[in-house]
């Protein structure tokens, strides 16, 4: 079935390029410009999909008739398509926790070692690992900060110990009082940022069992985030500096 298209507005007279089209059933916009065909030009874009195809416009055509409002439908992957991130994105992929428990911990056995007061006995060649030493060879950062309650939760104890683990496979692991984030503002949210341009929002349903992933490009969220993650690591303490002002159980 053909678009329903309406013309929002053009700056090249009457010549008929470039000119911007909405889609009046979705919302999207349609560019019309001149095609960027240029082998060396196309090279240096990113992540093209076949049959995607690429046109010049004059900036100011955006300043002029882009739409200044949207109302944007959440955009929720997979979680296989999440999990495909930590392997595509270019140079740092950035982590606040900020939960008192992750049901999917609890599911584990090295979570029960831990909770029975064992050694919880981390395989660094489990495909986790080896993934995060692939791509921390590539030169890629991964970095957390974890936000931790006075006293920890068992989760939040739990992930001290995890910490030893992720440190091994080439993670930069932090954590933060939770008065001390509260007195920051941070968000008591958990997300992902990828490259400084990519927010993961993680989605958590009442018995901490995690959901679905939503990805925001907005620039002034993604900002936002890019603020929070500056706070937070400047105040945050690395994890084995921390765990040992933690007091102990026993």
């Amino acid at each position: 079935m053909a678009r329903r298209l309406r013309f929002i507005g053009t700056n090249s007279g009457n010549d008929g390029c470039p000119t911007l089209y909405e889609d009046l059933d979705t919302g999207e916009v349609l560019v019309q410009g001149d095609a960027v065909t240029n082998p060396d030009d196309v090279a240096q874009l990113r992540n093209v999909k076949p049959g995607e195809g690429f046109v010049v416009v004059p900036r100011v055509l955006l300043a002029d008739f882009a739409p200044r409002d949207a109302d944007r439908v959440p955009m929720v992957i997979s979680f296989e398509e999440f999990g495909g991130m930590f392997e595509t994105f270019e140079h740092t992929a950035w982590r606040l926790e900020t939960r008192r428990r992750y049901a999917s911990d609890e599911e584990t056995e090295t979570y029960a070692r831990f909770a029975r007061g064992e050694d919880a006995g981390w395989d660094l060649d489990a495909p986790w690992c080896v993934s995060r030493r692939e791509q921390s060879a590539l030169g890629k950062r991964f970095e957390r900060v974890r936000i931790v309650d006075n006293p920890p939760s068992l989760g939040q104890r739990y992930l001290l110990d995890n910490a030893r683990r992720n440190s091994a496979v080439g993670e930069d692991i932090r954590n933060l009082g939770r008065s001390d984030a509260e007195r920051l503002k941070l968000p008591e949210e958990d997300f992902w940022l990828f490259d400084s341009r990519v927010i993961a929002r993680l989605r958590f349903d009442g018995d901490d069992h995690m959901t679905g992933v939503e990805l925001i490009t907005d620039p002034v969220e993604v900002l936002r985030a890019c603020q929070v993650r500056d706070a937070a690591w400047h105040h945050a303490i690395p994890y084995d500096q921390f765990e040992a002002q933690v007091p102990s159980t026993e």
